[in-house]
């Protein structure tokens, strides 16, 4: 029904309420690796594109991801933007004891391992 995750997204907060003049949809290029930050870096270019001046944003990401995107968008948009997260829960395990759980423990220990690799290594 979407071409992609930006549409699909901005349909979702679309039937939760938010009005359209507060959703855009900003797809990114097809890639295999670093889709997060092909994802800023797309955000970047409409931004510039459509003479937007706001530099105040917040993404919504699911669960520990939250954290590695927030870096990701602050690498691809530069120190002129603010970006803040908003983690929303994972259904897949209990987020306040994650560790009892094989799905938890996987997501926890790849995020943070990313995270780390993000921090020193990425763009």
């Amino acid at each position: 029904e979407y071409r992609n995750f930006a549409e699909l997204g901005a349909a979702t907060l679309l039937r939760l309420g938010l009005e359209t003049n507060a959703v855009q949809a900003v797809p990114a290029p097809k890639v295999r690796l670093d889709r997060t930050f092909a994802s800023a870096l797309a955000l970047k270019s409409w931004l510039g594109s459509h003479g937007v001046t706001e530099t105040n944003f917040n993404i919504i990401s699911l669960g520990p991801h939250a954290r590695r995107s927030r870096l990701l968008y602050e690498k691809a948009l530069g120190s002129d933007y603010k970006v803040g997260a908003i983690a929303v829960g994972n259904q897949e395990y209990d987020t306040q004891q994650w560790w009892t759980s094989s799905a938890g423990v996987r997501t926890i220990t790849d995020e943070t391992i990313a995270y780390v690799y993000t921090r020193l290594w990425s763009p």
